[in-house]
């Protein structure tokens, strides 16, 4: 078996046309948004929108990486032996971890350094000094906290998630297993995979969308956000996986990759789009029934009222109609998960979908009335595709595709859903 990739053509020209286009939108935005601007209380806009923009796409693609070897680590600990015929995909995805992670530590010193009260109105010492609610959240939104429990999250994913990749690897050098050498390597393997999934739990699903993101507008909160932002960056990240699956699966790699699987990943894919929408639902339903002011705020801005609808009105609608709609009626059937074709479709969808979600977490709280999805959003969105394509690209052309030594390969090989 050949199980050595080379990357195609017309996969180089893509990758080096979105990384140069990302390029482009970065400088126009450095040239014509004047970045370091002061911006407090709207006094420029165009600042705000840089920086909005870029933690928008940092964090959205950060964490949507970050989400396949989170896939990696709860299927190794239930000992799930279907996705190893397609592991290295998620394998190399999440090598883009390091890479993304250190982008989106950069744009967070960036901000926090530069003083944007526009995006954390917390850096505003004097008005934390004359806001009780600003003031009794101090003890972790503050410059020193922020900082270090976002590089401290950032570098245990990389260690975790680098420790799991080299675990996979030196399978492929340990020649066949014997029962034992497998018991022991399968042993080794969950212990990690519960390390990350622990530190994971307590990051992604607990207080990094706190920091990154609700507090934005810190005198909002939602129990639910954490498990929100975590929804919304799963389901995207088994969107990309299934996405590369199928990419590969056509150049003719991944042979031991079957309709089964495809259906696996796609009932992946709208169970947790379900689950995006009961967070969703759940978080709206609780904050209108309970109509207070300081609640309810999350929501006008986005909606708008009766009197004005508002900039986002429309994005908002359309994101349910592209995570919760579109999955549920085109996933449901079963037929529809083994199609190849249609199934890609859904993937790309179910990305793009999620990334204006994460356009309307980020830029209403920010941005407010002044909302414009323009090329230079859609721009910085390409510098980040690029770059996970260039990353995958250099993981599966480096490595084997197939993980040819794991001791479930042969339970992927059968595998029948």
């Amino acid at each position: 078996m050949n199980q050595q990739f080379e990357l195609p053509g017309a996969y180089k020209k893509w990758t080096m046309a979105l990384l140069i286009a990302g390029v482009l939108a970065l400088l126009w935005g450095l040239i014509m948004y004047h970045p370091t601007a002061h911006a407090g209380h709207g006094e420029n806009v165009n600042s705000t929108r840089f920086w909005a923009v870029l933690l928008q796409n940092s964090t959205y693609w950060l964490l949507t990486v970050n989400a396949s070897m989170f896939f990696i680590c709860v299927t190794t600990m239930a000992h799930g032996g279907w996705q190893v015929a397609f592991r290295r995909v998620p394998e190399a995805i999440s090598s883009l971890v390091p890479i993304l992670g250190a982008i989106t530590l950069i744009i967070l010193m960036c901000i926090v350094f530069g003083g944007r009260t526009d995006i954390y109105h917390w850096l505003d010492k004097e008005a934390v000094a004359h806001d009780k609610i600003l003031k009794g959240k101090e003890g972790f939104l503050n410059p020193g906290f922020f900082l270090i429990a976002s590089a401290v999250s950032i570098g245990l994913w990389w260690l975790l998630g680098q420790k799991m990749r080299k675990f996979s690897l030196e399978s492929d050098r340990m020649g066949t297993m014997d029962y034992e050498t497998g018991k022991r390597w399968v042993w080794k393997n969950t212990v990690w995979a519960s390390l990350f999934t622990v530190v994971f739990g307590l990051t992604v699903a607990s207080t990094t969308p706190w920091l990154w993101l609700m507090s934005l507008d810190a005198h909002w909160y939602s129990t639910m956000y954490s498990w929100y932002t975590f929804a919304s960056t799963f389901v995207s990240g088994l969107s990309l996986i299934g996405i590369f699956v199928i990419y590969l699966r056509n150049q003719n790699q991944l042979e031991y990759v079957t309709d089964e699987h495809l259906h696996d990943i796609g009932k992946f894919i709208f169970a947790f789009s379900i689950f995006w929408t009961y967070l969703w639902f759940s978080q709206y339903m609780l904050i209108w029934y309970s109509n207070q002011t300081e609640e309810t705020r999350y929501f006008i801005d986005r909606i708008g009222t009766a009197d004005n609808s508002g900039p986002y009105h429309g994005l908002f609608f359309l994101n349910l109609i592209l995570n919760f709609i579109c999955p549920l009626i085109i996933l449901m059937k079963k037929s529809t998960k083994r199609n190849w074709t249609l199934m890609l479709f859904m993937c790309i969808l179910v990305i793009f979908g999620q990334w204006i979600n994460f356009y309307q977490m980020v830029m209403p709280g920010v941005l407010h009335e002044h909302a414009q999805l323009m090329p230079f959003e859609l721009g910085i969105a390409a510098l980040f595709i690029g770059i996970i394509m260039w990353g995958v690209g250099r993981y599966v052309t480096k490595n084997s595709l197939l993980a040819k030594n794991n001791p479930y390969l042969k339970e992927s090989m059968i595998h029948h859903t």
